[in-house]
């Protein structure tokens, strides 16, 4: 009798779990083990954390659990730090901060697909790593919403004396960096969510809150085109948001982030949402880089290591669905949960052709369009190249985002979560459960748990 052999998947996000998904459809119990590490017991349905922010949707809600979507896997808590691709074998931390000791477990593979996804890109700017708040997973979504609503309850019981203005102001600012998906949801959302409760302050009033979205880019929401962003842009500015685009952050230096244009803007509150970068755990294999995601074929094969693949966020895998410049590589997939979702159905497939089972293809697919939920009736979209604009534009956007949800029982929550939204009195309730220095970026998202590795050069 031939022994089973172990499929590892590394990482619990989209690619993980529909690659997951699709193993257990192919491969029968009798032909494979099979493994997921994750570092939680769940899918984080990313796209929907601007409405955890903003007190829409329940946190949990948008937490897919990874044992009951994908029921023969054995789950694996923990971190991958490393990957031998001789030995076949990755290190997981299991410890609750990622630190290499009595937490930690090597466990051996016969195929490999390393999905760790992304993580907040950030840049060695002074000051930013101590203040920053990213919104990148639950706990940090979560906490942002807390802490808006502190921020809020601390300016309304200062004294109503000159000598504390100072400190009102700081309180009562938000500068959020990134006007791409991330940047503009947040902001637009949360903006109107303190709006619709208002009232509830007794010396404040939450609409002289001053928000300012920065972005180095020249166009809010570029990924959607001059049309679509400069309606965004329209839509924030008739709120009150202040919008500076082609500017960014120098430093950040106590209560005060100096931003490039050499204006200083008094606040206690510094949201990150300046894109994202692949998971560093890329940078530790030794293995081709392109832009800090591993190198792949259009399989997802990684060369150079046996019997593993990637795809997703971490993987730079090509865009077959777009022209070869004649002077220039093959463009790779941008990192969205669309792609991220779609390689992880297909590598599973190839996976499973490793065994014998169906035929090994390349990742072909057309990005379907993207969405933007700015709160209200007001949403930008652009499915199949169509661009949309206000509650048509909403309802496509909620549409997907219900079809994207992994699992029913999360779908009913979801769409609960939101009619709940629409006849009740909005939440304003902060419940300060996580402290302030486990949501910073490198502890929230443990970015300093893996061995530090110089990029390969560029291939290409």
């Amino acid at each position: 009798m031939v022994d089973r052999q172990r499929v590892v998947i590394v990482g619990g996000g989209f690619t993980g779990l529909y690659a997951g998904k699709k193993l257990e459809k192919l491969l029968p119990a009798s032909t494979a083990e099979l493994v997921i590490v994750s570092p939680t017991d769940h899918l984080t349905y990313s796209p929907l954390l601007p409405d955890v922010t903003a007190s829409v949707i329940e946190p949990r809600h948008v937490a897919v659990s990874l044992r009951q979507v994908l029921p023969r896997h054995k789950l694996v808590i923990g971190h991958t730090t490393s990957v031998d691709p001789e030995a076949k074998t990755i290190t997981i931390s299991k410890s609750e901060r990622g630190v290499v000791g009595e937490g930690t477990q090597v466990l051996s593979y016969d195929k490999l697909l390393l999905a760790p996804g992304a993580v907040t890109r950030r840049f060695p700017i002074p000051g930013v790593s101590e203040n920053a708040r990213g919104v990148k997973t639950i706990t940090e979504a979560a906490f942002v919403r807390d802490h808006l609503l502190s921020q809020l309850d601390e300016a309304d019981s200062l004294p109503d004396d000159p000598r504390f203005d100072a400190e009102r102001a700081e309180r009562m600012t938000v500068v959020a960096v990134g006007a791409g998906y991330t940047g503009t949801e947040i902001v637009a959302q949360t903006h109107r969510w303190l709006s619709r409760v208002a009232d509830r302050w007794s010396n404040i009033d939450v609409r002289d809150v001053k928000w300012l979205l920065i972005d180095v880019a020249p166009a809010v929401l570029p990924e959607l085109g001059p049309r679509l962003g400069q309606y965004a842009l329209s839509a924030l500015k008739a709120r009150g948001i202040d919008v500076r685009l082609g500017v960014s952050v120098a430093s950040v230096e106590g209560n005060v982030v100096n931003l490039t244009d050499g204006t200083p803007v008094p606040s206690r509150t510094l949201i990150w949402g300046a894109g994202i970068m692949a998971n560093p755990l890329m940078g530790t294999l030794g293995l081709p880089l392109d832009r800090g995601r591993l190198v792949v074929d259009a399989k997802f094969r990684v060369a150079g290591a046996d019997d593993v693949w990637a795809a997703g966020d971490a993987a730079a895998v090509p865009d077959l669905a777009k022209p070869k410049p004649a002077d220039g590589p093959q463009p790779i997939t941008p990192p969205t949960a669309q792609h991220a979702q779609r390689q992880g159905t297909q590598a599973g497939k190839n996976i499973a052709a490793s065994f014998g089972i169906g035929q090994a293809a390349d990742y072909v697919h057309k990005d379907l369009g993207l969405v933007a939920d700015l709160g209200g009736g007001t949403a930008v979209a652009k499915p199949l190249g169509i661009e949309m604009t206000g509650l048509p534009a909403k309802i496509v956007a909620r549409g997907y985002h219900l079809y994207a949800l992994p699992a029913m029982s999360n779908r009913i929550r979801v769409l609960t979560d939101w009619a709940l939204h629409v006849v009740l009195p909005p939440q304003a309730v902060a419940l300060n459960q996580t402290r302030p220095e486990d949501a910073l970026i490198t502890p929230a998202q443990n970015t300093d748990i893996y061995p530090k590795a110089e990029e390969k050069p560029k291939v290409g």
